[in-house]
């Protein structure tokens, strides 16, 4: 009985011990603030915005990686990276579900800027505040930012854990179908619309606006196919109030350069800066450079990583502006062998003449890229990514018109973008295509070459074919084919989206990968 009791002692003590170092190993460093400690002032509810803005320069946001799906994985790209697995993963070859710069590192990117808005949503409006319109703004700016992520969610993976408030690391979410995903989408931004102002002061550019939340919104609402409600949301920066503080820039190339950015074109663009020049991350000195330069400049000069599909200098060429010149923005959009005989004092590529031997018959993306002041590049790229421009606001309005109303009352706004001074095109009515304008049907097919003449190569061209249904159906992808062979490998049913990332289905008994993978 005693031995048994000193061991009794003993163990007590062992384990009283063992609590204790683990008390001592858990202690709050009082210098890093906690939720409790945070969230109790307007300048902390600032910097909790701010860190939730942070998350866009992330690689696997606006910085890098999703424009390999966006852009590459479209008809208007393609990859011959020596890097395989990231060049198969653009030609829709999934194998490793991991692979960390496919898929993983934009699926966690965004929902670490998600979880961020969710603390913003959550803690501001326990916050004493003496502007109170202020404290609605950076709510509603939260709110922009979390339907901003969700809007890349859903149209990548489509059915996705909807997470609304400040998570744990052991939270399970549950998965829920496109549908629920698509309406928080909306909830968010008509929230973020009805309480962001219009503009803001000029030490403030960058900020989500009222226009923003609202073109977003009715993109939404466009690839959900719901003309209706797409029209009121788009209707106020195109025909209303709104109208006063978009238009757009003379020069086309404005829209891709360090020098003009927030013009009168912008929408929403992500504030890219060279002032950092240090790793990506979430420390206070992290770069916040733009990225996709660096692996997008041609071969030697950059990694080429991407490159342009030279069906599409074919189509820039098949229309001559009113002084018989090829149409300008193809100088801007994609540089090629034949540029210096189709544009004047077009003959070199950042400095230097085309690279016969090197780069031969290829074509390589030149939007975003900065050889118009410099003779390299590299991970800190300056320039603003234009998320959404005016020009894509007016030709989504042309689409939602016509879809209601038909080409006659559409045709206009598609006019304006090809009239821009710089791209002094005729108006369709008075063009080679001017067949266009006989049936809704017709004039969706020529507005889907207009987007992408005007918009190739900013992120919009796979949200623009799964919208008209073109990854649907074996007609959709045959058409791909002939200006992709990479769609050779499309498997109907399955690549229209994304295979979840497998680490995330495992660690997570309410999340289900997609049956077709």
């Amino acid at each position: 009985m005693k031995r048994l009791y000193l061991l009794f002692i003993v163990s007590v003590s062992l384990v009283i011990f063992v609590a204790g170092c683990e008390d001592m190993l858990e202690q709050t460093n009082p210098n890093v603030p906690t939720t409790e400690s945070f969230w109790n002032s307007p300048s902390e509810a600032e910097a909790g915005l701010t860190a939730t803005y942070h998350q866009l320069y992330q690689i696997g946001n606006y910085s890098r990686w999703i424009f390999f799906r966006y852009d590459l994985a479209s008809d208007e790209g393609y990859s011959q990276s020596p890097w395989t697995e990231l060049a198969d993963w653009t030609r829709f070859n999934y194998v490793n579900y991991n692979f960390w710069e496919g898929g993983v590192q934009i699926w966690r990117d965004h929902y670490k800027a998600i979880f961020r808005a969710n603390q913003v949503i959550a803690n501001v409006p326990e916050i004493e505040f003496e502007d109170q319109n202020r404290k609605q703004q950076i709510i509603a700016e939260a709110k922009f930012l979390r339907g901003l992520h969700y809007f890349n969610l859903a149209v990548l993976w489509e059915e996705v854990p909807l997470v609304l408030e400040p998570s744990s690391p052991d939270d399970q979410p549950e998965q829920k179908s496109r549908e629920e995903v698509w309406n928080q989408i909306k909830t968010d931004l008509q929230d973020a619309a009805d309480n962001l102002p219009p503009e803001w002061p000029s030490e403030e550019v960058g900020r989500a606006t009222k226009g923003a939340a609202l073109a977003l919104l009715g993109k939404a609402h466009m690839q959900n196919q719901e003309w209706d409600q797409a029209q009121t949301a788009m209707e106020w920066l195109v025909e209303g109030n709104g109208a006063q503080y978009y238009g757009l820039v003379d020069n086309y190339h404005d829209n891709f350069k360090h020098t003009t950015e927030n013009n009168i074109e912008s929408v929403f663009e992500v504030q890219f800066s060279e002032e950092n020049r240090g790793d990506k991350g979430d420390g206070s000195n992290s770069s916040l450079g733009l990225e996709r330069t660096q692996f997008f400049a041609p071969r030697g000069i950059g990694w080429s990583d991407g490159q342009a599909r030279k069906w599409l200098i074919d189509q820039f060429k098949e229309e001559t502006d009113l002084d018989g010149d090829y149409d300008s923005r193809l100088r801007h959009s994609i540089f090629y062998r034949e540029m210096s005989q189709d544009f004047e004092n077009n003959d070199l590529v950042y400095g230097e003449p085309w690279r016969e031997g090197d780069w031969g018959d290829e074509a390589f993306i030149a939007k975003y890229q900065v050889d118009y002041y410099r003779d390299n590049v590299d991970y800190y790229i300056p320039t603003n990514f234009r998320v959404i421009r005016y020009a894509d606001v007016l030709l989504s309005y042309a689409e939602i018109i016509n879809e209601i109303n038909g080409p006659t009352q559409a045709a206009q706004y598609v006019d304006r973008v090809r009239q821009r001074p710089s791209t002094n095109l005729p108006p369709l009515a008075s063009s080679q295509y001017s067949s266009a304008l006989n049936s809704k049907d017709d004039f969706r097919e020529r507005l889907k070459m207009e987007r992408t003449l005007e918009l190739s190569f900013e992120g919009v061209r796979w949200m623009d074919l799964k919208r008209w249904g073109m990854l649907e159906s074996q007609q959709g992808i045959n058409t791909l084919i002939q200006r992709d062979p990479d769609f050779e490998n499309f498997d109907l049913g399955k690549n229209h989206r994304l295979p979840i990332p497998q680490s995330e289905v495992e660690n997570n008994p309410n999340l289900d990968q997609h049956p077709e993978y």
